[in-house]
């Protein structure tokens, strides 16, 4: 079983999400449009599983599934779709196994894209809404330090409540240039 961590926020998630994305726009390059560094970590002053979560826009995203010896060749495991529709996944462990990043694959327009996008900049705009979940993350790696499926399970709600609110706020803030 996997050990449930969260640590308080470390601004140097920012620099391994820059370091990181850097690497992949290297080798994917010509099917890269945008390189977002989304969930936790992305969102100053909470605490965080200490796994950075990179998202990557892609202009093809069956090309990814042809590029992926090159994901691999940046010590990334290929796990295609894992459950969500039209996403390509992968992630990453340290020489000790300790996973230390995600990325999620999404081709220009889908619809992951902009709920990935609007519940981070709600977060960041919405410091209590934050801390609310930086506390519900605590509260729950204290009570399931060994079972990351009940840590997430625990997540659901709080999450989902959250991406409502976020997909409203995004949509009562966006502004239509003329």
């Amino acid at each position: 079983m996997r050990r449930v961590e969260v640590l308080p926020y470390n601004p140097v998630w920012q620099e391994r999400f820059r370091e990181e994305s850097g690497h992949i726009r290297h080798v994917l390059s010509k099917n890269i449009t945008e390189i977002h560094h989304i969930d936790s970590t992305s969102i100053p002053n909470i605490w965080a599983k200490p796994i950075i979560d990179i998202m990557v826009e892609v202009v093809e995203i069956h090309e990814v599934d042809q590029q992926q010896s090159s994901m691999e060749a940046l010590n990334y495991e290929a796990l295609g779709e894992y459950g969500i529709a039209g996403r390509r996944y992968f992630r990453k462990h340290n020489q000790e196994g300790i996973r230390t990043h995600h990325v999620h694959m999404f081709q220009v327009g889908s619809g992951q894209i902009e709920r990935h996008l609007a519940f981070r900049d709600y977060m960041i705009a919405h410091p209590k809404d934050a801390q609310a979940y930086s506390d519900l993350k605590q509260e729950l790696a204290r009570a399931h330090p060994t079972d990351i499926e009940a840590y997430m399970d625990g997540k659901h709600e709080f999450i989902t409540t959250m991406d409502k609110r976020a997909a409203q706020w995004r949509k009562d803030h966006s502004t239509t240039i003329l």
